[in-house]
């Protein structure tokens, strides 16, 4: 059983965010959500968290309606990693980490060695150990970025959703980070703006164009010229046998409707 979206829109000041969009991630697999801004992608995934119920059409996990699951058993699920998470608080690695082991505990209570033990693995994960007595404050950008992987394991998910969890680091950090997510035994849906990146570490894609999803399957099947002009209004060589036999996508000054679009590709 898995996590499943049946035909589910949400609509905001009268607009279609999100427009009857079918989902259901193969178990274990990584799945990037692709699309240009706008286009529905963070919206999809807090609905697929059950943190934003649908206006129409159902979210289950195992078969039941995410309604039905409730907050909490869906936290001990499904983790979710934001583009932006920050706090004012002077917290240690090892104290973000275990803000993921709330799901599981009562409130005001100790934490358990079930919950002691979850945060040292997920640290150990992340490579985070020999920093989690650290202040978070002090960490570089794709550190902190880790600990939020690092507190989203700590929930113990099946399932984990993040929304542009590269955006803002370097190369490297990019590289690493995608690396650890595909690494992770857990079900993972990614929102991707790189296109590269997604052929290199996504196992299927989806994208998104106005709210609706218009192409669907791994990189190799999804990642045309075609699509690409259609939905990003810009111009690209996809070169289908890239790194690793996976589509790579070099982009084309000029958007399609560029009278000089066919010169000097």
């Amino acid at each position: 059983m898995s996590l499943r979206a049946d035909a589910v829109s949400w609509r905001a000041d009268g607009r279609l965010i999100v427009d009857g969009i079918s989902l259901e991630p193969p178990p274990g697999s990584t799945v990037g959500l692709l699309g240009p801004n706008g286009s529905g992608k963070s919206t999809l995934l807090r609905l697929l968290a059950g943190v934003r119920p649908a206006s129409s059409g159902v979210v289950s996990l195992d078969g039941a309606p995410m309604e039905k699951v409730g907050r909490r058993a869906a936290a001990r699920r499904i983790a979710v990693v934001d583009q932006h998470s920050s706090t004012e608080v002077d917290m240690s690695v090892r104290d973000v980490v275990r803000l993921g082991r709330i799901p599981h505990r009562r409130a005001w209570s100790a934490p358990s060695a079930a919950d002691d033990a979850a945060v040292r693995a997920a640290l150990a994960h992340t490579r985070l150990a020999d920093r989690a007595d650290r202040a978070w404050h002090t960490l570089s950008g794709g550190e902190r970025q880790r600990v939020q992987i690092a507190r989203a394991l700590a929930q113990e998910p099946r399932e984990l959703l993040l929304d542009e969890p590269t955006n803002h680091l370097d190369i490297q950090h990019q590289l690493d980070l995608l690396a650890l997510i595909v690494r992770t035994p857990v079900t993972s849906v990614i929102a991707l703006h790189d296109l590269n990146l997604a052929a290199m570490f996504c196992d299927h894609v989806v994208v998104l164009h106005q709210g609706r999803v218009v192409a669907a399957g791994t990189p190799s099947r999804v990642l045309t010229e075609e699509l690409i002009a259609g939905v990003y209004n810009v111009r690209a060589v996809v070169t289908p046998d890239g790194p690793g036999g996976r589509p790579s996508v070099r982009f084309l000054p000029g958007g399609p409707g560029d009278p000089g679009a066919g010169q000097g590709a």
